[in-house]
């Protein structure tokens, strides 16, 4: 059996690992357009920044180690220009030479990946724009880096590479800004929980201009200039197109292949395309959307790696299924880390789902330990079936594993209210005895049995502020003093028992702290005395973060600019 494979890396790579671990007989292929079998994505801005500085690191196999080990030959360098499903051929060119060919297969892998999104605007090829994507793109940034010394960036676009980079290029003493359309980095969180993340990009010198469209860019004063929609243009030495990826599936529409959102390549949940004996993994595939079944493109090498694996199964004989992607993922922000995993509230509701959600402050272990740090969570789950839908995590210590163990709990198909019960380790230098993911759990049972009612961010400015309701704050004076919700009236959680009679019972109240945890307490102490008590989810703390951020970003995009 001879198996050609388009595109190494993440999917192909593991592809053609696992069939030869399968099929010591079949004669595997590999045709790779760059000059890399496979590297560590996403390690290339580090690269930049210097934190790697060995390119050979970037490295994962060589064309050389991997035949050496799998018998696959590797044709790095070579580009397959067509697909012909009915005569089994691809034809190919070796980017070298210039020499053209034909390769027959029995079974043929698609890997092509992702290609950074190219916007039709004008100056789209100037010289100092620049994408990342592959090794070649690092090797001639940093080249450019080391022989031009920029002092300024303009980052077109704030997901993961955009914040990865920006980070960097900071840390090397470069001036960043990054301007993009949505008022909001990183799109797989929701806005309010964003707003941590921007506050710690601005910290570490960061600008931000967001809420604006990029319309071109032009050479400007040995610069870019990147021309706004109805802004003056920002200028920098140097400029990054970092909006994005789309599927790199130009082949599989040529050969006929069925295909999906955004021209990615349909398959089944045995990673068969439309076509007999053409299966497809990684970047370039349309997937389910774990749980709920809606079809995703989710370009993460977690998921890559696992569909090269499943294509490898079945093409050898067995019957491996793709049950779908959660989208986790981690990544560091400057001395924050924040993660994700599963639907956000935003795409919960957007999906048609009648979702809520809790938010909490918890210490990374436990307070009395030294050096905890608090992280904030929002836990996303399915009003009335309480069906855990998907988490977010922002914070220093601790966030990684907190985030691991709901996305386990995502597929695993626990409830959002089993998390209560999960028996995680504990030890004051790692966790409190009652873990924040037990304490999410916790929140939600106490929703579920009527403990709980909460009120959101997104209710501040509906707070009917006439009299008709009571508005209490529950820190203390000095907590009150530094800062509080105008309207609101304070009386610390220690001394509301004896100071219950300052508070109509035939109205509503609105009750508030730093955290959310006195609040609740307080929430307890008026609804055991005959009070309708409503919790604000997040606390003070967060409501700041979130308001902040809010008028920065607006201010911003009235050419303010934050920045």
């Amino acid at each position: 059996m001879k198996i050609v494979i388009v595109g190494g890396v993440a999917g192909g790579a593991t592809a053609a690992a696992r069939i030869r671990r399968l099929d010591e007989k079949a004669e595997i292929v590999i045709f790779e357009r760059s000059g890399y079998i496979s590297y560590a994505n996403c390690g290339l801005p580090y690269y930049i920044g210097g934190v790697i500085s060995d390119p050979e690191d970037l490295t994962l196999q060589t064309p050389e180690k991997f035949f050496a080990r799998f018998r696959v030959d590797v044709r790095v360098r070579h580009e397959v220009t067509a697909i012909h499903p009915d005569e089994k051929t691809v034809l190919a060119r070796n980017l070298e030479t210039g020499e053209e060919f034909e390769e027959k297969y029995d079974k043929l892998i698609l890997s092509p990946g992702a290609k950074p999104a190219q916007p039709r605007l004008p100056g789209v090829g100037l010289e100092k724009l620049f994408t990342l994507r592959t090794v070649e793109d690092t090797f001639r940034i940093k080249e450019y880096i080391d022989k031009n010394h920029p002092k300024s960036a303009i980052l077109a676009g704030g997901g993961f590479i955009g914040l990865e980079l920006a980070e960097n290029l900071r840390e090397i003493g470069m001036d960043v800004t990054i301007v993009q359309r949505p008022k909001q980095l990183m799109n797989p969180f929701d806005a309010d929980m964003a707003s941590m993340i921007h506050s710690e990009m601005r910290k570490h010198g960061v600008k931000l201009a967001l809420g604006h469209t990029v319309e071109g860019f032009e050479e400007k004063d040995g610069g870019v200039d990147v021309l706004l929609k109805e802004c003056a243009p920002l200028h920098a030495d140097m400029v990054f197109l970092a909006i994005g990826v789309v599927p790199d599936t130009g082949l599989a529409r040529e050969a006929g292949l069925e295909l999906g959102i955004k021209g990615s390549i349909v398959v089944n949940d045995r990673m068969e395309t439309s076509a007999p004996d053409i299966y497809a993994a990684g970047d370039a595939v349309q997937v389910k959307r774990y749980a709920i079944g809606e079809d995703a493109l989710i370009s993460l090498a977690g998921p890559a790696n696992k569909q090269g694996r499943i294509v490898a199964d079945n093409i050898c004989g067995g019957d491996s299924r793709y049950e779908g992607a959660q989208a986790s993922s981690v990544i560091k922000v400057f001395d924050m880390t924040a993660a994700v995993t599963g639907l956000n509230e935003t795409n919960a509701k957007k999906a048609g789902l009648d979702a809520d959600a809790v938010i909490l402050s918890p210490m990374s272990h436990a307070g009395y330990y030294p050096g905890g740090k608090l992280m904030t969570m929002k836990v996303v789950f399915e009003k009335k079936t309480y069906r855990l839908l998907g988490a977010q995590i922002v914070g220093y210590e601790g966030v990684d594993k907190r985030i691991d163990t709901l996305a386990v709990a995502i597929h695993a198909g626990l409830s959002a209210i089993q998390l209560k019960d999960l028996d995680l380790a504990y030890a004051p230098p790692y966790s409190s005895a009652k873990d924040p993911v037990n304490m999410a759990g916790f929140m939600i049972e106490n929703i579920s049995k009527g403990l709980l009612k909460q009120w959101r961010l997104e209710e501040v400015e509906k707070l009917p502020r006439d009299g008709s309701a009571v508005l209490l704050d529950v820190r203390t004076p000095k907590e009150f003093a530094g800062g509080h919700i105008e309207g609101f009236y304070n009386i610390p959680v220690d001394e509301l028992r004896n100071r219950l009679h300052e508070l109509d019972p035939a109205k509503k109240i609105y009750v508030i702290c730093q955290s959310g945890l006195r609040s609740y307490i307080a929430c307890r102490i008026l609804e055991g005395n005959g009070y309708e008590a409503y919790n604000f989810a997040g606390g003070f703390r967060f409501y700041e973060a979130a308001l902040n951020d809010r008028r920065l970003v607006e201010d911003a995009t009235a050419c303010g600019m934050d920045r």
